[in-house]
């Protein structure tokens, strides 16, 4: 068990909330070791940190004890549900264009947060696709390349849907930052380790 989760499980079995030093004590750490978990574990919600009730003169101890929550932090397995969605997808009536409509739409919503940092489209365009780790490159002013694919594992040799998806991603991003550049097309693996999306020159 890591010392996080050691922490947590000690704040979990304690039956009232408690001091710092104690969770220092019972984990076997230094106390700024506790601190900087117990710092973690509250963003993550999974903690909270309270004052005790004034003894005396000075500043009242702070007491902490764990939130009934799930762990956010844990283990996911998205992946079967993500299979499992786009077979839902396959089954139904023209699928490829299904999914580029529902990449278009998650674009639309990158291009609200990326625009407000990267005015030049395509630059932003980039910044996400970066921050998805498509690990995107512009060779050219019409041609960009993705040296990763974060959802490798849904992919078909030919792409299918994912890249359908992938496709709108981007057209979507260009749709919300009002862009003249176009993503015309997307050609999946023209190399074992390589994507590339063509783009259409501003008018």
């Amino acid at each position: 068990m890591t010392t996080r989760a050691t922490v947590l499980q000690i704040l979990r079995d304690a039956p009232e909330p408690l001091p710092i030093a104690e969770v220092a004590a019972r984990a076997g750490v230094h106390v700024n070791t506790v601190r900087f978990h117990l710092e973690a574990l509250t963003d993550s919600g999974l903690v909270e940190q309270l004052r005790a009730e004034p003894t005396g003169p000075g500043r009242p101890a702070t007491l902490v004890r764990a939130v009934a929550a799930m762990d956010r932090t844990g283990p996911r397995t998205y992946l079967p549900l993500a299979q499992l969605l786009l077979d839902d997808v396959a089954a139904g009536p023209r699928p490829k264009e299904h999914a580029r409509r529902a990449g278009r739409r998650w674009g639309r919503r990158v291009a609200e947060e990326v625009y407000a940092d990267h005015p030049e489209p395509v630059d932003g365009l980039i910044d996400a696709l970066g921050e998805l780790e498509f690990a995107p490159e512009r060779t050219s002013s019409t041609e960009l390349e993705l040296h990763h694919c974060p959802f490798l594992e849904l992919t078909t040799p030919t792409g299918g849907l994912v890249c359908a998806i992938h496709l709108g991603l981007m057209q979507g991003v260009l749709d919300g930052a009002g862009s003249d550049v176009r993503v015309e097309r997307l050609d999946p693996f023209v190399r074992p380790d390589l994507c590339c999306a063509r783009l259409s020159a501003a008018s």
